[in-house]
């Protein structure tokens, strides 16, 4: 297997490079399970997000992750969208967004009650693993929006592929796509 070494702020992660079904290759950046790296990736994006209210995330690889974030920052809540509708969501909102890389596929965000509260009116901090062609990240400025939070700022630990020529996210590194 091939592997891709990328620098996190002084956190050196080593991803192996897997073919997606649509056959191009990404650098695969998984935080689940790797505490150390989890923990160094929120303390360093937490530094990037201190003058936002609240944060977001979708599920799952962001859990963890903005877990971290809040608990740096001293936040009790965040919001997490969900990618199912859950019983305790019945009263809340929802949107559809594209396909995004890893996905192929078309999907709905859901976002309880609680969470939409939480964000009304605040300055928002999206928070996620990685950012690439930006269809998940539509999905979750969309669910901000309509929840009527203020999208202040959109953080990543990775921008891949065209994505680190964005101006409007922020990232703590670079990985490229393999075609």
């Amino acid at each position: 297997m091939k592997y891709y070494t990328v620098d996190l702020n002084g956190f050196e992660a080593k991803l192996p490079i897997l073919t997606l079904p649509s056959g191009i290759g990404i650098a695969f950046f998984n935080l689940h399970g790797d505490n150390e790296m989890t923990e160094h990736c929120g303390k360093e994006l937490a530094k990037l997000l201190s003058d936002c209210d609240v944060l977001i995330t979708a599920e799952s690889k962001g859990l963890q992750l903005t877990h971290c974030v809040a608990r740096e920052l001293g936040q009790r809540y965040y919001a997490v969208a969900r990618k199912s509708k859950k019983l305790y969501m019945q009263d809340g909102i929802e949107i559809t967004i594209e396909s995004s890389i890893t996905t192929g596929k078309e999907q709905k965000l859901y976002l309880s009650k609680h969470d939409v509260e939480l964000i009304k009116g605040k300055k928002v901090g999206i928070v996620d693993d990685v950012v690439s062609t930006g269809a998940s990240l539509k999905g979750l400025e969309d669910l901000v929006e309509k929840a009527g939070g203020i999208i202040h700022k959109k953080a990543f630990v990775l921008a891949e592929g065209d994505a680190k020529n964005r101006t409007d996210v922020i990232f703590l590194n670079t990985i490229p796509i393999f075609e």
